[in-house]
């Protein structure tokens, strides 16, 4: 044999055996912790193993809500401090689309420019909507409603990625659908609400000064007015939707003082898991102090009450800020807020700094009290959803259907390949056992690369094999028939085999390229199990080309040299 022929030999066997040892802990289920010296396994996808599988759907009009409510903030602050004397009007939702916020200018003849100013702080973010005296009305351009649409899609998969990167879920996949719709598929999720409540809870961290001028008396009066009106917080009401009625009703009814708003501590039930007593706190509207000052969340024990809590650590500006919100503040009550809950409210003895602070949990066993601390941190950490997401479609897939998936799909792929090697075998003699060879060797080079490649197996992907094995056997019949075709010209077996060969190659290439084509576009524009699909048909077209070709043609010349060019089944 030539020495060329030995390089290709040493090549092939050294790919065989990396193949063999990456598929060995899939195919004898090793754990990670065996001594095999390969760990990678198998992904499978969500159609396989079973998980959770979820649309969120993205309030928009919520969102343009707050965003005016802020803006509204901001221009009172900006004008104040070009003294022009400014305060926060109310919001209007004539089009729910399109709100817009007053601002009350005390001073009508400063009105034109205090329109001078908010256009030159705020430009392209807020236009003039219309005037009733000194009430100036601003609502969002559409440039900025765009942007504020595109940056919370593309930030609110940011930050599910991490969370869920912080989960343990294996191969999620997590993408946006439309404009306002995020399409999340978590393969062998077992804790299904423990998953949603760390995907959906936003995560809105604030720190508001409370309010002690107003009894707790006056306060559920104020509730039970609202409960007249049929607003009452019920099981399986959404909390945030309720605070938010809440805080509207009483600001209509002109009950609450100026930029002040209702806040709860809740108490749950560990019997029922539902909510038994909601303490109302009266707090200061705005925050100076919020989550995106956040640096890091961790979980620690107090040592004198054997309690597990959050411990808060600042950035350099935020911990600057809460130094002076405390040393200004000394006396009073800071309420701890996130998402509307309170989960504290100590008294500040003294300014507090070197930027860190703590979240207490209340009250249960230290396991409950544990696990809760840790989904707090994860999500503090993970970052704060920059909008609420609604459930808007569910579906929990099950391991069974997985199980019969793969039975069915291995009872498919047996028979097939059974039905495809006999009839190369009847049909193609000898030469037919090379094809077996190379269609065996293709798909343990394609089952390799998808471990190697921490590729997820689907059904589609399956499928992609099952297509892979077809295009192999489609350009083992190319080559043969083409050495049979030279084999009828009168040419000598050995010249019939390696004129064959090189006249098939470029027909196999050009077959390839077409279908890599159609593959690479599955790839970029496709999602979940089309991706699938795309990954395993473009690793199998490269391993097709190697195996039918490359392989085929060495173990032909093996078959040449053994017979010495005189005999060839085919």
């Amino acid at each position: 044999m030539k020495r060329s022929w030995w390089y290709r030999f040493t090549f092939l066997l050294l790919a065989g055996v990396i193949s063999v040892m990456m598929i060995i802990p899939s195919a004898l289920n090793f754990g990670e912790d065996s001594n095999f010296p390969v760990k990678s396994r198998i992904t499978l996808g969500l159609d396989l193993q079973g998980g959770l599988y979820m649309i969120l759907g993205i309030d928009f009009n919520k969102v343009y809500e707050d965003e005016v409510k802020s803006y509204a903030r901001k221009i009172a602050f900006v004008l104040n401090d070009q003294g022009i004397k400014t305060q926060t009007g109310r919001l209007e939702k004539i089009d729910v689309t399109d709100p817009s916020h007053s601002i009350v200018i005390e001073d009508p003849a400063l009105i034109e420019k205090a329109k001078e100013e908010i256009k030159k702080f705020f430009p392209s973010i807020l236009r003039n909507t219309k005037e009733e005296d000194s009430h100036l009305f601003y609502g969002l351009t559409k440039v900025q409603k765009t942007t504020i649409e595109e940056q919370a899609l593309t930030k609110s998969i940011e930050v599910i990625r991490n969370r869920i990167d912080e989960f343990g879920v294996t191969e999620p996949e997590i993408v946006s659908q439309g404009t306002n719709r995020i399409v999340i598929q978590l393969p062998g999720v077992k804790d299904i609400e423990r998953a949603k409540s760390l995907i959906g809870k936003t995560a809105k961290l604030e720190f508001k000064m409370v309010n002690d001028q107003v009894s707790l008396a006056t306060m559920n009066s104020w509730l039970a007015k609202a409960k007249e009106s049929a607003i009452e917080y019920k099981t399986g009401t959404r909390f945030s939707q309720y605070l938010r009625t809440l805080n509207e009703f009483l600001t209509k009814e002109k009950l609450l003082p100026k930029d002040h708003e209702m806040a709860f501590e809740k108490t749950v039930s560990k019997a029922t898991n539902e909510v038994t007593q909601m303490i109302p706190y009266l707090v200061e509207a705005g925050s100076k102090l919020s989550g995106d000052q956040l640096q890091d969340a961790r979980v620690q024990i107090d040592q004198q009450k054997n309690e597990p809590y959050v411990s808060l650590e600042f950035k350099a500006s935020g911990g600057k800020l809460f130094e002076e919100l405390t040393g200004a503040n000394v006396g009073r009550r800071m309420a701890v807020i996130l998402d509307g809950n309170v989960y504290s409210a100590p008294s500040i003895r003294e300014k507090i700094g070197g930027g860190r602070a703590q979240i207490t949990l209340g009250s249960g066993g230290f396991n409950k009290m544990m696990k809760e601390a840790r989904d707090l941190a994860l999500v503090l950490r993970a970052g704060a959803l920059p909008v609420q997401l609604n459930f808007e479609e569910q579906r929990t897939v099950g391991p069974s259907l997985g199980a019969d998936s793969i039975r069915k799909a291995r009872y498919a792929s047996l028979i097939g390949a059974a039905m495809v090697f006999i009839f190369i075998l009847i049909y193609y003699k000898i030469s037919g056992a090379i094809a077996m060879v190379t269609l065996l060797l293709n798909i343990g080079f394609v089952i390799a690369c998808l471990v190697a490649f921490e590729a997820t197996l689907t059904l589609p992907g399956i499928a992609g094999i099952a297509l892979t094995i077809g295009m192999a056997v489609d350009a083992n019949i190319i080559i043969y028939e083409r050495i049979r075709e030279e084999v009828r010209r009168g040419l000598s077996f050995y010249k019939a085999v390696e004129t064959g060969f090189a006249h098939a190659f470029w027909t196999i290439i050009d077959a390839n390229i077409t279908t890599a084509l159609a593959g690479l576009c599955l790839l970029n524009f496709g999602t979940g199990p089309i991706r699938g699909f795309a990954v395993t048909l473009l690793i199998g077209i490269v391993s097709t080309v190697y195996s039918s070709y490359f392989v085929g043609k060495l173990l032909f010349e093996l078959y040449m040299n053994k017979t010495e060019g005189q005999d060839l089944s085919i």
